[in-house]
């Protein structure tokens, strides 16, 4: 193998497949570096894949015991967690070998190699002992969730979304530190599975990256299924009593104890930028040691990008990290810096069920922005298909521009939320008005109808409304 490459993308995921199959395909001769997690990093490997496959495991069980219907009875309801496991990970090794190694396979200008990497000068990387050279770099190096600095967390040991995948003991009371994605997914997932679950968040709600009307439902909602909660609130420290694990929780200036067998940190990640000799390239980071980029995932570094976790731009997700590698790709080829995501535009989705959706901004937004703002919340008792699935648990918030009727964000709640939003997405991109929705045709009965209904809500009494309107 050659030593001097046109590309040098450092990492395995998302952000770093979507950068090699762009450089295939303007012919760059490209070298691949990854080390950590196998091929497709963090979704396809302990992320999207595997955590969503048992949240529909746990919302099969749930479902089965709290359908509605009066006319169904389940008797018992029996879940094999180690089997789940199994099933779970057959499919992560399925997925990552048809949307990965084969791919790759396939990528004739792009070569891999499995090694750790470091930067020992400006256009030299090191790897495996030896020195590649590159005219051109993108960095794709993911993150890694770290735990808080909580006296006795070392004693009684926790474990991140990575371990939880993967341990085929069910914890019979799961302790989840955070308020995010994160953790209200692998909470209500470990619910549904059948284990006691008590989450500590320091916030004063759940999940901030949403209107508090959905927040707040999402939150009513957990606590239904079982969740216990406690808001405004920290685990001063943890200690372990032969066989006991005790966490000590502060909150509202009184202290409690709460007994568990097991940790999740559910909190934020930190870009996997140490060990990369950034240094030596000359590369800026910020001070949550990402990498500073404009908004083009360039580096002060001009021949440097970087892309996904490992910068600090908004919504963190599998799909931007990998338009982010296309478009840093483009850019650093092409040497002209003219392609990047409109993040108003990127639907984002907590896998809860019901499920948590956004695109666009939020009301509290829109003054920044210079928009004066007009919303309205309808929730699912009004929506004829959430009545006819004995299933009402849901909210969507429409946010317009007062002046023009634009709708410039949709929040929601709902089943099949994940769904839902990519409508919402449309509407946005083409920048649609509040009477354009109006006037436009929906399925009855279907849930994405209360997108139509959150419309005429700014026009109309919904509830003065027939079906199929």
């Amino acid at each position: 193998m050659d030593d001097h490459f046109d590309l040098i993308i450092v990492g395995g995921g998302a952000g770093a497949f979507a950068a090699a199959i762009k450089a295939n395909e303007y012919q760059a001769k490209t070298l691949m570096i990854n080390a950590g997690l196998p091929l497709g990093g963090t979704c396809v490997n302990v992320g999207c894949v595997p955590s969503k496959y048992l949240l529909k495991v746990g919302e099969f069980a749930y479902r089965a015991q709290h359908h509605g219907f009066g006319s169904i009875h389940i008797p018992q309801v029996e879940i094999d967690f180690g089997q789940a496991i199994d099933d779970e990970l057959q499919t992560v090794g399925e997925l990552r070998r048809a949307k990965y190694t084969d791919v790759l396979a396939n990528l004739e200008h792009v070569t891999l190699l499995e090694a750790r990497a470091r930067f020992v000068s400006p256009h030299e990387i090191e790897a495996d002992g030896r020195r590649y050279y590159g005219d051109r770099f993108v960095l794709a190096v993911g993150s890694t969730a770290l735990p808080p600095p909580i006296p006795g967390i070392e004693d009684v040991g926790y474990i991140t979304h990575i371990e939880a995948l993967r341990k085929k003991q069910q914890p019979r009371h799961l302790l989840v530190i955070g308020g995010g994605p994160v953790a209200l997914e692998f909470s209500q997932m470990f619910r549904h599975l059948g284990s006691e679950v008590t989450m500590v968040a320091r916030g004063d709600r759940l999940y901030k990256r949403t209107e508090p009307e959905i927040s707040e439902a999402l939150e009513r909602y957990l606590r239904d299924e079982g969740v216990t909660i406690h808001k405004q609130a920290t685990v001063v420290r943890l200690r372990r009593e032969r066989d006991r694990k005790i966490a000590t929780i502060a909150a509202d200036g009184q202290q409690a104890e709460i007994e568990f067998d097991e940790l999740l940190i559910g909190t934020g990640k930190t870009a996997n930028t140490a060990g990369l000799g950034l240094d030596a390239a000359g590369v800026a980071l910020t001070e949550q040691q990402a990498v500073r980029v404009n908004p083009w995932y360039q580096t002060n570094a001009p021949h440097i990008y970087a892309v996904g976790d490992a910068i600090d731009f908004p919504k963190r997700l599998e799909t931007t990290a990998g338009k982010e590698g296309s478009f840093a790709t483009v850019n650093a080829l092409t040497g002209v810096n003219k392609q990047k995501v409109n993040y108003d535009l990127v639907p984002s989705v907590v896998f809860t069920y019901p499920a948590v959706a956004d695109v666009g901004i939020l009301d509290e937004e829109t003054s920044a922005r210079g928009l004066e703002c007009d919303c309205r919340t309808v929730y699912f008792d009004k929506v004829p298909k959430a009545l006819i699935i004995k299933d009402t648990r849901g909210a969507i918030k429409m946010v317009a521009e007062q002046r023009t009727g634009r709708i410039v964000g949709v929040h929601l709640i709902a089943p099949e939320g994940e769904d839902l939003i990519s409508q919402a997405m449309y509407i946005l991109r083409g920048h649609m008005t509040v009477d354009d929705v109006i006037d436009s045709f929906a399925v009855f009965p279907t849930l994405s109808e209360a997108i139509k209904y959150a419309a005429l809500s700014f026009r109309t009494d919904i509830e003065r409304l027939s079906c199929c309107i």
